[in-house]
């Protein structure tokens, strides 16, 4: 969710949703994220941790892990099984992690006895805010069309989450379509609908609406839901249902239900930012926001909650989109960098495996190869930044092992400082012109540097929140430490951040 969605839909949204938190809360206007990995894994981890990938490991949502010597996706864990499901999707814990979140703090705080539920359509937006002293983690299955958890956590699933599996909610949305929920004339804040720049749902020949659901190939049967406003619906269901199901709020313990909608990631990936699916969307969520809270006011009651809001990154215009208004953006296939910079090494020291991987706009290379050839990591960098500058599209190649040497604006530099690894982070960042971004034609996405994707919404309801705003800049870094100020508990292991003084006080 990029922070001008909360203006550009202003006016169309109900007053009990994203207006009551900009109205009646604290709107911090100018939050960005702090490091070069604007990615779904890192965003979820950082909010909760007020850390940094250099110190929580989380570095992207795939990552070449050194030590293991293979690519490492950021909740996979070998050594636990799927609980609930017949497939291998819950074989997942938030043992990559390095660091403890604001939600292992309330655990410890309370000797355990506050209770911290993660709920996302998606393992990695679900296991990482949860931490790893949560009572459970939830995610969707879109094998079974149930919500699953890992042997992490439990043994078996609680009734309550057995109890709303029955329900099969996610096969009556099955057997709907998405269209329209209003008047086509009042999508005022988005293109036409056919656009050749907008990826359909699996299935269709057109992303236009109404939209059909077919169930994919693979025998994922439900993977369509998560790319509908249906996939808001039912993790604002779930997320109600652990509220009763766990009690939570119930007693004089401070509990923590850490909710992800993964669905406007997905939309917004196939769709774009200027898209009626969009405006859409987010008109749907604000209504499953105004009954979150409506239902939190009848039984937690108004004022005896805090709620925040944020968002695991932005997202760029869909380049199709920016050239209609003569704004350079363009798209580089995926391959095209890691190919070129392969060649490179090759012309100018011989064939080899030099590179081990490229991911995250990094290039990971082969340390033991370099210390054979006797090759410098400088030399190896300058053969790659060569090569790489004579693309377009690429603006930049940073050595991350020499950051305060680059030339580089601030802001960035801090980025590149914050986003290092070094048993999980590439040794070159590759950075591209804004607007340009590696995957294909239709859609869009993220992971840059540039405001678009930095730039997200922070805002603060509830218990002991003054209606206020600030144009300060704030980073994700700052969330979880406020939050450690407000409870009056010891902030996440990695902290990095400060508290937002405007929200405490």
């Amino acid at each position: 969710m990029r922070y001008d969605y909360l203006y550009r839909y202003y006016d169309k949204f109900t007053t009990g949703g994203f207006r009551r938190m900009m109205d009646e809360g604290f709107n911090c206007r100018n939050n960005h994220y702090h490091y070069a990995a604007t990615y779904t894994g890192p965003g979820h981890t950082h909010i909760y941790t007020g850390s940094a990938p250099a110190l929580s490991g989380i570095v992207g949502n795939d990552f070449y892990d050194r030590n293991l010597g293979r690519l490492l996706y950021c909740t996979e864990d070998t050594t636990v099984s799927t609980v609930g499901g017949t497939g291998p999707a819950g074989k997942m814990s938030p043992r990559t992690m390095l660091v403890t979140t604001i939600t292992d703090q309330l655990k410890l705080a309370t000797e355990g006895r506050a209770k911290v539920v993660g709920v996302a359509l998606k393992d990695r937006g679900a296991i990482l805010p949860a931490g790893h002293a949560a009572n459970g983690a939830y995610w969707f299955d879109s094998k079974d069309g149930n919500w699953i958890t890992s042997t992490f956590y439990m043994q078996e699933l609680p009734k309550w989450v057995n109890d709303f599996n029955k329900r099969r909610l996610p096969e009556q949305f099955m057997a709907q379509k998405w269209e329209f929920s209003r008047p086509l004339n009042q999508y005022t804040a988005s293109t036409t609908d056919d656009q050749p720049y907008e990826a359909p749902l699996p299935g269709e020949s057109k992303a236009v609406f109404p939209h059909e659901f077919i169930a994919t190939t693979g025998g994922l049967r439900y993977e369509v839901l998560r790319a509908t406003p249906y996939g808001d619906v039912l993790s604002k269901e779930f997320a109600l249902a652990a509220i009763k199901g766990e009690q939570l709020g119930a007693d004089n313990v401070t509990d923590f239900l850490a909710l992800s909608f993964s669905s406007p990631d997905y939309i917004g990936h196939a769709f774009g930012t200027h898209a009626i699916e969009t405006e859409d969307n987010y008109l749907r969520l604000d209504r499953q926001l105004a009954d979150l809270f409506a239902q939190l006011d009848a039984t937690i009651g108004k004022g005896n909650y805090l709620a925040f809001l944020s968002a695991d990154h932005g997202v760029a215009d869909v380049p199709g989109f920016s050239q209609v208004y003569r704004i350079p953006a363009n798209v580089k296939p995926y391959g095209v960098v890691g190919e070129v910079a392969k060649a490179a090494l090759e012309k100018a020291f011989g064939s080899g495996n030099w590179i081990l991987a490229y991911m995250n706009q990094q290039v990971y290379l082969n340390h033991s190869l370099l210390a054979e050839k006797k090759i410098a990591m400088g030399d190896a960098y300058e053969t790659v930044k060569r090569a790489l500058l004579n693309q377009p599209g690429v603006i930049n190649v940073i050595n991350f092992h020499q950051v305060t040497a680059q030339a580089l604006p601030e802001v960035q530099m801090e980025m590149m400082r914050n986003v290092f690894h070094p048993n999980r982070s590439g040794d070159f960042y590759v950075m591209f012109q804004s607007g340009w971004f590696e995957g294909r034609n239709k859609g869009t996405t993220h992971g840059t540097t540039y405001a678009y994707d930095t730039h997200v919404p922070l805002l603060f309801y509830g218990w002991g929140i003054k209606h206020g705003q600030t144009v300060r800049r704030t980073k994700i870094a700052d969330i979880a430490p406020t939050l450690a100020a407000l409870l009056g508990i010891l902030e996440p292991s990695g902290t990095i951040g400060n508290p937002i003084e405007e929200v405490v006080n």
